[in-house]
């Protein structure tokens, strides 16, 4: 501030450019001491002041510096916004559906980077325990994809129908993706998906989710929560918020959250939610409405709960795949 000899900072207006740097470490608890950026909004925040004829740069100055700078930069994320608002991309923010569910991705540009919702859709039937991740196959998924996939088809496997063979065929894609996908923040998506198709229970397509997955189902921390939230804010906020839009991230990420105000009064009148889970169990119980269920004393699930519903399709698909093999084994031995 003296070097550039810009106007005083009020005691606010420092604790809102903190804020900033927080936001820019993506952590709650760090701050960035990238000089450059800090620079550029000290000396943005400063002509919006003197824009105003003020004597000292107050919050609402750099508020004002950050959403310019916002504004000059978000060209391809209106792009974007727009395409959904005129269903070109077809992401779902009302009504429920099976096997598909509104997954988050970021967007990286360099200066700039945005989140924006993308819908991730699963089917299945009975099939060898082959899991097909679409875009691996299109040669679109990246490696840390193709292994966020492989672990998610190692927790299905381990959780559900133990002492039978998984008897099912999967495929899993990020619709209308033309570019290249990688990182594993969309496996947890992708495990919810496979799991309403395989239960029969719609997703509820006003939630966004992200997160990734161990083969235990413990949800992992993620990249971007931040970009990814307000992108999909921004396609709800178009479309009108209701107070039913939310996302859900996992709980180790609740430190890396630096919201833009408007969402944090959104959330503060009750019309967005965000919503931090450390189990897949939670994430679907949250996305269907229908309790996920644990494992009783018998070892069982509870009946109508999703990972009832779950096994006992799989356990379905594994007597019909039995039957196929007796067939065959006997139209062998006739001839």
């Amino acid at each position: 501030i003296k070097d550039c000899e810009l106007l005083p900072f009020d005691a606010k207006a420092v604790g809102k450019v903190m804020e900033q740097r927080a936001r820019h470490a993506e952590d709650a608890e760090r701050l960035s001491m990238h000089m450059r950026s800090l620079d550029d909004l000290l000396m943005q925040a400063d002509y919006w002041a003197r824009q105003r004829g003020a004597d000292r740069v107050c919050t609402d100055d750099v508020i004002e510096a950050r959403r310019q700078r916002s504004r000059r930069q978000d060209r391809v994320q209106g792009k974007v916004v727009d395409a959904i608002q005129r269903d070109s991309l077809l992401i779902d923010t009302s009504g429920e559906c099976v096997g598909q569910v509104n997954g988050l991705s970021v967007l990286d540009l360099g200066e700039y980077r945005f989140g924006h919702p993308v819908r991730i859709t699963a089917t299945t039937r009975v099939g060898t325990g082959r899991f097909v991740d679409i875009e691996r196959e299109a040669k679109l998924g990246g490696a840390i994809h193709s292994k966020g996939v492989m672990i998610l088809s190692s927790a299905l496997a381990a959780r559900y129908a133990r002492d039978l063979p998984l008897s099912l065929r999967a495929s899993i894609v990020f619709e209308q993706s033309y570019g290249g996908v990688d990182g594993d923040s969309a496996s947890v998506a992708e495990l919810c998906a496979l799991l309403s198709s395989l239960s029969g229970a719609p997703i509820l397509q006003n939630v966004a989710v992200t997160g990734s997955i161990n083969q235990l189902g413990r949800v992992q921390a993620v990249g971007g929560v931040n970009e990814k939230i307000e992108g999909f804010f921004a396609v709800c906020k178009e479309r009108g918020l209701d107070g039913s839009h939310a996302v859900i991230l996992p709980r180790d990420n609740v430190k890396n959250l630096m919201l833009d105000e408007e969402i944090v009064e959104a959330v503060e009148n009750k019309l967005f939610h965000v919503f931090a889970i450390t189990h897949i169990d939670e994430a679907i119980t949250l996305l269907t409405g229908v309790t996920a269920g644990e494992r009783d004393v018998d070892d069982e699930y509870p009946a109508d709960t999703i990972n009832r519903l779950v096994e006992d399709q799989l356990i379905r698909y594994a007597s019909k795949r039995k039957g196929y093999s007796e067939e065959a084994n006997d139209d062998t031995a006739e001839k």
